[in-house]
């Protein structure tokens, strides 16, 4: 198998994959965090990203145990969600959309949870699923995060009338309070800055524990999805990377079992 890595788009790199656009007749797309970047949304492990600032992200297990870590990531995610809705499509996720309409595109997987792809036009296999949605990880009930975001309002109006007057500002300017946005939607905040008593709504159902339908570091990509994201891959004849590092194992787990499947696989880093 031919492999390239693509740190810049040289003039030959642009022409290299123009070329794998026109031939390849089942190309199979992979996106990660890197082409939201120019969104306002940053990624994880780019020199300025979120890790770079000593910033972890909450893990599944954390979740699951601890009521004030889910109180943490609830108030955060609250206080995100305006401008994290407020990110456009890039350059990126158009063009990827026009060349899906083409036909120029067979499947397009996406490690993303911003829904950025769809709001282009795309409609990706999300490996790691979406914050517009939130589940109940008793019963599996879901609702949409509007809905989510207006139960939390009701719960806190004290708290959503601060966020709603705040005037976000730059990151980490004096109107900001020092918020900086994630990754995942949500806002880093200082613990001074949010309430030990933020209530969070429990399930309609049956009253269980709410959590975006993400996959969180250290849970599984649930089997069907992963099984689909395979499948795919197997029956491409190239296969594209885009702003991902493929550091997690979701994604690694593809491009290590194409290495000995097709003929190309192409990685785009910026």
């Amino acid at each position: 198998m031919q492999i390239l890595l693509v740190p810049k788009m040289s003039t030959f790199c642009i022409n290299f994959l123009k070329k794998v656009l026109m031939y390849s007749t089942k190309l199979v797309v992979l996106t990660g965090a890197g082409i939201s970047t120019e969104c306002g949304i940053p990624d994880y492990r780019s020199p300025n990203g979120a890790y770079s600032s000593g910033f972890r992200p909450i893990t599944h297990q954390e979740f699951l145990r601890s009521t004030r870590a889910r109180r943490r990531y609830w108030a955060r995610s609250y206080a995100g969600w305006r401008q994290f809705t407020a990110a456009q499509p890039s350059a990126a996720h158009c063009a990827l959309a026009a060349f899906e309409n083409a036909g120029r595109v067979d499947f397009m997987v996406t490690q993303n949870v911003d829904r950025l792809h769809h709001r282009a036009g795309s409609n990706p296999l999300e490996l790691h699923g979406t914050v517009y949605n939130v589940i109940c990880i008793n019963c599996g009930y879901s609702l949409c995060r509007s809905l989510f975001q207006d139960q939390l309002k009701s719960l806190n109006p004290k708290w959503a009338e601060a966020i709603e007057n705040l005037d976000h500002g730059n990151a980490g300017s004096d109107k900001s309070f020092g918020m900086k946005q994630r990754p995942d939607g949500d806002i880093e905040i200082d613990e001074k800055f949010w309430e030990e008593d933020f209530a969070i709504p429990t399930c309609q159902k049956c009253n269980g524990v709410l959590k975006p339908d993400v996959v969180f570091f250290g849970d599984n990509v649930p089997k069907e999805r992963a099984d689909m994201a395979m499948e795919a891959s197997r029956s491409c004849d190239a296969f594209l990377v885009l702003g991902s590092s493929v550091m997690t194992m979701s994604a690694f787990r593809l491009v290590r079992y194409l290495q000995n499947c097709i003929g190309l696989l192409v990685t785009v880093f910026g």
